[in-house]
């Protein structure tokens, strides 16, 4: 069984010519007629090809294996280490969903009679209803994703120390790449989203760029100057003359000179810039984060935050809202003052 990726005309698909892997890929391709981002297509292949390995190795048959069967993937992820270093726990979740959302849709074309991955019990005990009218027909080709098989800690989102940050941004060697990590710290920009910027979506009048973000939601984010600054040095001295790319940021030599900035380009700034500076947390979504945590200890509207941010729940924008250790003493220590008198 196959559990290569590789990208075909915009999109990723497994190799290979097994019947699993057919089948994955059609579920790929469902996803793409979806209007599913390229990346979350990605993101589910490699998540397939993951499990393709294990059921490989475990010689295992897809339409076989018994819900059993799955604790024995997550045994078999633990036991694959990257650097010495487990699967995180919401890594094996996201796999386990991708891998239930696959069976499902093989429900719906009736390859399948049921879905195999377990579900695993909410906190209640109580099992999760099956929403909409038509709920009761599904029989499990509706994925989902309530309950993790995985228990993985809540976790405060990661901000950067603003000193790391600024010995990054020193160390960057062209405006370019100055321009993207101020879009991610400045304006709170996912790394894709920071990829797929076009020039006609950059507003220099305004001071704002128009972002297509997950969910294809679409929002306008205000950036500070120091952004446009840099933009606008990098259209000038640095983008190819004649360029046609739509993209904003483009690679600036080599055999794709031109072309738009791609992921792997991406990866590398930051793995060398790493290196260089020793701010070895300096991350894309930690930028993310330090922009939105900032933004929440000002007093921001949390409704304006999420629009800001793209967030499609507003409980993912709550998460920021969060007290240092000293605003908590601070807090306490007021509170039993007013208590003693």
């Amino acid at each position: 069984m196959g559990s290569r990726v590789v990208g075909v005309e915009g999109s990723h698909r497994l190799v290979g010519d097994d019947r699993a892997t057919g089948l994955m890929n059609r579920f790929l391709e469902h996803l793409v007629v979806r209007a599913f981002s390229p990346a979350t297509v990605r993101a589910y292949a490699f998540d397939l090809a993951n499990f393709a390995e294990f059921l490989t190795g475990s010689g295992s048959a897809f339409d076989t294996i018994h819900p059993v069967g799955f604790f024995g993937y997550l045994e078999w992820q633990r036991g694959r280490r990257v650097r010495g270093k487990e699967p995180a726990a919401s890594t094996m979740n996201r796999r386990i969903s991708t891998v239930r959302s696959w069976y499902g849709f093989l429900v719906t074309i009736e390859v399948m009679g049921k879905n195999p991955v377990p579900v695993s019990r909410r906190s209640t005990g109580l099992r999760v209803a099956k929403r909409g009218m038509l709920g009761h027909t599904t029989d499990g080709a509706v994925s989902g994703t309530s309950g993790r098989l995985v228990r993985q800690p809540r976790r405060l989102p990661e901000s950067l120390d603003p000193d790391d940050v600024a010995v990054f941004i020193a160390d960057l060697n062209t405006r370019r790449d100055r321009a993207m990590v101020l879009g991610m710290v400045l304006g709170g920009l996912r790394s894709a989203e920071i990829r797929s910027l076009r020039l006609a979506d950059v507003d220099m009048g305004m001071r704002r760029v128009r972002v297509i973000g997950k969910g294809d939601r679409e929002r306008f984010v205000p950036i500070d100057r120091v952004f446009f600054d840099e933009i606008a040095a990098y259209l000038r001295s640095e983008r190819p003359a004649g360029c046609s790319t739509p993209e904003c940021f483009v690679v600036l030599r080599g055999p794709t000179l031109g072309g738009p900035m791609t992921e792997a380009g991406m990866r590398k700034i930051f793995r060398v810039h790493r290196q260089r500076t020793g701010a070895t947390r300096v991350r894309p979504h930690r930028l993310r984060h330090t922009y939105a945590t900032e933004l929440a200890g000002a007093g921001i509207d949390l409704l304006v935050l999420r629009d800001l941010m793209g967030h499609g729940s507003p409980e993912t924008t709550a998460q920021y809202v969060h007290l240092a250790p000293e605003a908590l003493a601070a807090e306490f220590a007021a509170a039993r003052a007013v208590i003693g008198r």
